[in-house]
């Protein structure tokens, strides 16, 4: 994972099962199927929910200072401990996790590569026990927004600019043809189609068969190459409610080192439901 431009962002599975009981380390699952941690996880991995821990239950945003503190202090980090998710779907979630613990100035922060399932299909120990850790006092700077989220007028101006995006949904989604993926109930936007200029790069594209990233070679010739994203230029990714593009998010400012990209958490429920923003399909 050396080839990475911040390869320590990255470790593998075999370094998580050297840490399982490094009081240093904390291992936090997160995933879309609340299921998945009941019935088994990594041994001491805690779990973090996306919607009942990292956002705010009565406004459509993420928890503040308070709420960020009380989840760290439950989970009994410092913002000394090295965090690192993992989670279903290629790590979908733990990249989302990822990114709003950055919103929190959490920076010791990791993703394990192959997620979730290449844990599994290497036949490694999973158990149902409920881990319990003393209850730290964790003292958070307030939420910053500025480095690593974009709104929807932000994304507005960004478009009347020309600004470069990165559609991260199915082609279906991005022409319009559905609103969601394949399998989900179409629902959450009243309009189909995508952001003006955006690119359509399935976030899926940058994930090996066995929920690994792949190569930066691999990387750098479907954004960079393919895609022709200039990485000297602000680039701001979005997909239905931000989870998948947090994933490209990741690939982009960690794998590839780009300075300047923003995650559209909004994204098409937002832009899809909104009133005078243009579309295109």
């Amino acid at each position: 994972m050396s080839e990475y431009a911040k390869p320590d962002v990255l470790v593998s599975t075999d370094w998580v099962a050297e840490h399982l009981n490094d009081p240093t380390v904390r291992i936090i699952e997160s995933n879309e199927d609340a299921l998945l941690y009941p019935s088994g996880h990594i041994p001491g991995a805690v779990e973090v929910d996306w919607t009942s821990d990292l956002n705010d239950q009565l406004v459509r945003d993420y928890i503040g200072k308070e709420g960020f503190e009380a989840l760290a202090s439950r989970i009994g980090i410092t913002p000394e401990t090295t965090v690192v998710f993992y989670g279903d779907k290629s790590n979908w979630w733990a990249t989302y996790a990822l990114w709003v613990f950055q919103l929190f100035g959490h920076s010791n922060a990791k993703i394990m590569n192959g997620g979730r399932k290449k844990w599994e299909d290497e036949g490694r120990e999973l158990t149902r026990d409920i881990p319990s850790y003393d209850a730290t006092s964790y003292s958070a700077p307030e939420r910053d927004d500025s480095k690593v989220r974009a709104f929807r007028d932000q994304v507005l101006a960004h478009v009347k600019a020309g600004g470069q995006l990165v559609d991260v949904r199915s082609n279906a989604e991005y022409t319009g043809e559905k609103l969601h993926m394949e399998g989900y109930p179409q629902e959450g936007a009243i309009r189909g189609g995508h952001i003006p200029g955006a690119a359509n790069i399935p976030w899926s594209t940058a994930a090996n068969a066995d929920g690994t990233f792949k190569s930066v070679d691999e990387l750098k010739k479907i954004y960079l190459e393919d895609n022709n994203i200039n990485p000297d230029n602000e680039v701001i990714a979005y997909c239905r409610i931000g989870e998948r593009s947090s994933h490209t998010w990741f690939v982009l400012s960690y794998l590839l080192g780009l300075e300047n990209v923003k995650n559209y958490d909004g994204s098409w429920t937002e832009w899809g439901n909104s009133v005078g923003v243009p579309i295109e399909k």
